[in-house]
């Protein structure tokens, strides 16, 4: 992408960090990986090493890590400096608030309807506590080969849930599948479907409410998906209480023709899929609308680290707006930057299904928005990865007939309940 020399004309266009300092400090940065996002990042972290004289210590990380053993780490004083998180709201009181130490007019200009997924419940807090590396929103990919080989059409624009099933139920038993549909074992993703379904997941006040009619609805057909071995033993029923599972694996090994994901996993499949053609596909529908789940990752320093400036400007130095590019065209993502998402970013040369890919998400992003607007609530939601824990706890136990659908249901909601309460 061509950029103007702002500079040269006067006009501030990124958040500039602090002057360097006299002295040279360590930067330990904790990052997971998905595909290729800790890679990109740390290429670009060379620029800030080289305007700042800090070092950057990159830790690259599976998901699972900063998900489980972080918090632990925020607690007992072995945290790094800067860490790559998802649970936004929920580890605000471990954040580093920049606001001292970054330009907050670009920050706020840029990025306004991500801060507050950031910040503390309540509306009182106007921090700013990271920069949203990306928007990512849950939606499914197809094996595009699979639908040829057993001569099914694949649903269009608006199909629903019901549709796809249909259709990749006759996929599985034509081609002789184990299974035609997997789905991460979380909430998270579960949440979309859930959404179209008409599961509103809080009440007016804000509350969570979780089991109404539309979350039940879902609830039985999911179950049922299992029953009808639609969906494999591998997936959801293979894993125990709170634990995520990603079901990439068994979409790669071309054991299923739908994988129930989001797109974050462009890059990862744009890299390694190379015996079938693949394809996102739009978020199906359903009476509560066509239902995705929109999230994403982000930057943050904690409160914990010995050097504020030198993390807040690692921070700032990867928000400039040249970087956010560079990240989102390295990753082949969405950016959260508004200015970049009003210009549009340069991806360069891409594969078809890439470029597709890219722009069905961005769609599903601003229909959900408009569908479904319940998942922006419910990804800035402080507690909400307890939900992600308890959701499939129970849903598993009556997927496997430990429990009853109807027990299942009402486990949920007492959980959910208690949780918020403590």
């Amino acid at each position: 992408m061509l950029y103007k020399n702002w500079l040269a004309a006067g006009v501030l266009i990124s958040a500039i960090a602090p002057a360097a300092p006299s002295f040279a400090a360590e930067i330990k940065f904790l990052c997971f990986q998905n595909g290729n996002e800790c890679d990109v990042l740390e290429e670009i972290a060379k620029g800030y090493e080289e305007e700042s004289g800090h070092t950057v210590i990159t830790e690259k990380v599976g998901y699972e890590v900063v998900r489980d053993q972080l918090e632990n780490q925020l607690q007992t004083g072995a945290a790094p400096d800067v860490a790559r998180v998802n649970n936004l709201g929920g580890l605000n009181q471990y954040y580093l608030d920049l606001t001292p130490h970054v330009d907050a007019d670009y920050f706020n200009q840029n990025f306004k309807a991500v801060l507050p997924w950031y910040r503390r419940p309540g509306g009182e807090d106007m921090g700013i506590y990271g920069w949203q590396m990306e928007l990512t929103v849950t939606g499914p990919y197809v094996n595009v080969t699979m639908f040829d080989d057993a001569g099914v059409e694949m649903p269009g624009e608006g199909a629903t849930w019901e549709d796809w099933a249909a259709a990749l139920m006759e996929v599985k038993e034509t081609l002789g599948l184990d299974a035609g549909l997997a789905m991460d074992r979380t909430a998270h993703r579960w949440a979309g479907p859930a959404f179209s379904y008409g599961a509103k997941f809080f009440d007016e006040s804000g509350t969570p409410i979780l089991v109404d009619d539309g979350f039940r609805s879902f609830a039985e057909t999911f179950v049922g998906w299992h029953e009808n071995g639609l969906m494999p033993v591998e997936g959801w029923p293979a894993g125990s209480g709170t634990q995520y599972q990603n079901a990439a694996p068994l979409f790669l090994s071309g054991k299923v023709a739908m994988h129930m994901s989001g797109s974050w996993m462009i890059n990862n499949y744009a890299s390694n899929i190379k015996d079938f053609e693949w394809r996102a596909v739009p978020a199906p529908c359903g009476p509560g609308g066509c239902g995705a789940m929109p999230g994403g990752s982000g930057l943050v320093a904690f409160k914990s680290t010995a050097n504020p400036e030198a993390a807040a400007g690692f921070v700032a130095y990867m928000a400039r707006e040249e970087n956010a590019a560079k990240y989102a065209a390295g990753t082949k993502s969405i950016t959260a930057h508004e200015g970049l998402l009003a210009k549009g970013v340069d991806y360069g040369a891409t594969e078809p299904a890439v470029s597709a890919a890219l722009s069905t998400f961005s769609t599903s992003i601003a229909k959900a928005a408009e569908t479904a607007p319940q998942g922006f609530t419910f990804q800035g939601y402080s507690k909400n990865f307890v939900i992600y824990g308890i959701v499939p706890d129970y849903i598993t136990k009556a997927i496997v007939g430990e429990i009853s659908l109807d027990d299942a249901l009402a486990a949920i909601d007492a959980d959910v309940a208690a949780k918020i309460a403590e």
